[in-house]
């Protein structure tokens, strides 16, 4: 199975892309545990947690990657 081209080939844009998804991923994983805990599911609402935890952690290391990538385009620039 192949992939479809991307109109943007980009690695900021890419960044960008996962960034997002990881944040979102985050988000939505709350829901998730408010609806294990509501079930009395306490270990798929701690797993639920483990994912968000990584989720958080990703999104946290793309914005400082981001913010890096910034700061480095605008120095660049005269």
């Amino acid at each position: 199975m192949t992939e479809p081209n991307s109109p943007v080939k980009d690695k900021d844009y890419n960044l960008v892309c996962v960034l997002e998804a990881s944040l979102r991923n985050a988000w939505t994983m709350q829901t998730y545990i408010d609806d294990a805990d509501a079930a009395g599911d306490a270990e798929l609402a701690d797993w639920f947690r483990k994912i968000q935890h990584n989720s958080e952690k990703a999104g946290e290391q793309g914005k400082q990657m981001l913010l890096e990538r910034l700061r480095s385009d605008e120095g660049g620039r005269a």
